[in-house]
């Protein structure tokens, strides 16, 4: 506030109590004409006036008031600068001066704005409690909040911004990091399958490829497990794999046989149904015969009745006992096939869940990354080996393996025999000649037996008439020598 001149008073009993022409002083005539002097004596108690220097009164000069810092307010200062301090830490924020006009004794600090601030003193630090910070009061001016705000706002977003360089987007830094770093269960278990099965860290010169890197987010592929299916069906395919039984059969030969399996091939073909039903088929036929001697009356109704297991094994819709009967030409009724089939089922302990030919082909050709021409051979080599008794003494999984060493040889493919196929069918090339040279003995007499149904199947143009290729005349050798039928 801006300082007032105060009027020195009258000082009591030099006021003329007389008459009006009593004589009065030159200095009283003077303060009576600035003001009424009663009134001008009031003001003089109290304590708030500030004199100003130089005025005199009653013949001595009046000293300045000097208005000493009082130790509580010295430590309401320091209470508000420590509160101030810690608000500027927490909530970054400017720090807003707010200037305060001198107090009372004891009364606390009003900010005023539009002042000048009074000079400070020199503080020593209080002994007395502080006074708590709530009674600072601060004006914040609008304008000022919302241009922190919006500062706090851009620093927060130019922090917290990150760019992805490999998807060429802008994510925020706790969204990047949890992309980049995000793994599921399924690659987990993948990875630990590679390192046990020694894909990973392989030499530059024997690469392993990743066959199931493309079915990684298809969890009905089994991704995880299917490393470990196929090294349990590699343990348990001895298990169920028929020995070498002809000897033991007194009215069935080799010819039979493959006689048999040609015409099933052919119903199979006609009903439509699955290759995993076909191999199934021919599995219980041979493990059947291993076991007990059928009469060659029976053989054909032996076909029939494992198909029928098969088919209700494998398939959706099975075909029913009638149509199996009709496509028999009646050879045979109702209850003999049911007959049959529990006989089967009976002496096979009904162990139907056994690893066929068919289940490492499907993963012997997806190692081999073949196209259309190359699957449609393997197939056609299968099923000759399937038809002919010769490759009994074969495992299911070399006979599969040699399917598609052949197939590559009688392509051209280079090379014949890759690191990642030693890998997943393990077996070396040398380990699959023999099987190799048997099929393509099959293959470069097929078109001269008198069992044509393979043939004619891979020769229309639908499979790509791959039983029209020249076998492969790197396994024909003078050795291979077996007469078909």
């Amino acid at each position: 506030m801006a300082s007032r001149t105060i009027v020195p008073q009258q000082a009591r009993g030099e006021a003329g109590v007389g008459g009006a022409g009593a004589a009065v002083p030159k200095q009283t005539k003077k303060n009576a004409a600035a003001g009424d002097g009663k009134s001008r004596r009031a003001l003089g108690d109290i304590g708030n006036v500030v004199n100003v220097r130089g005025v005199v009164v009653d013949g001595k000069a009046q000293q300045h008031i000097h208005r000493p810092l009082t130790r509580s307010f010295c430590a309401q200062l320091l209470a508000n600068a420590q509160a101030a301090a810690a608000a500027e830490k927490n909530k970054k924020t400017v720090c807003v001066n707010v200037e305060k006009a001198p107090a009372l004794d004891g009364a606390p600090a009003v900010p005023k704005r539009g002042v000048a601030p009074a000079p400070k003193a020199v503080q020593k630090k209080p002994a007395d409690k502080p006074v708590p910070a709530q009674a600072e009061v601060v004006e914040i001016s609008p304008d000022v909040e919302q241009v922190v705000e919006v500062k706090e706002k851009k620093e927060e977003k130019k922090k917290d911004k990150v760019v992805d360089v490999k998807n060429n987007k802008k994510v925020t830094q706790g969204e990047g990091s949890s992309k980049k770093k995000q793994h599921t269960f399924s690659s987990a278990l993948t990875a630990r399958s590679k390192a046990a099965h020694g894909i990973a860290n392989k030499p530059k010169e024997e690469i392993v490829l990743d066959i199931d890197e493309a079915d990684a987010n298809n969890h009905l592929a089994g991704v995880e497990y299917v490393e470990d299916m196929y090294k349990f069906y590699k343990s348990a395919e001895n298990e169920s794999r028929p020995n070498d039984y002809m000897h033991l059969q007194t009215d069935v030969n080799e010819k039979m046989r493959a006689i048999l399996i040609d015409w099933l091939i052919d119903v199979h073909q006609k009903f439509e149904l699955s290759p995993e039903a076909l191999y199934l088929t021919v599995n219980l036929i041979d493990r059947f015969l291993s076991v007990k001697v059928v009469p060659r009356r029976e053989l054909q109704l032996l076909g029939m009745s494992a198909m029928l297991i098969a088919t209700k094994y494998e398939e959706i819709w099975p075909p029913e006992v009638n149509d199996l009967v009709c496509i028999a030409d009646r050879a045979y009724t109702n209850e003999q096939i049911l007959i049959m089939e529990k006989t089967i089922l009976g002496r096979l302990e009904w162990t139907l869940t056994v690893p066929t030919h068919y289940v490492f082909l499907a993963r012997f050709i997806k190692a081999s990354i073949p196209d259309q021409k190359m699957e449609n051979m393997v197939y056609f080599l299968a099923e000759l080996g399937l038809m002919h008794y010769e490759t009994i003494r074969f495992c299911p999984s070399m006979v599969a393996a040699s399917a598609v060493y052949a197939a590559r040889c009688t392509l051209n493919k280079t090379p014949t025999w890759t690191s990642t196929l030693k890998f997943h069918t393990g077996y070396s090339e040398s380990q699959l000649v023999d099987c190799a040279k048997l099929l393509a003995y099959f293959h470069s007499k097929a078109a001269e037996s008198r069992l044509q149904v393979v043939y004619k199947k891979y020769s229309s143009s639908l499979r790509g008439a791959v039983a029209l290729f020249p076998p492969s005349k790197n396994l024909l050798s003078a050795e291979s020598r077996l007469q078909v039928v």
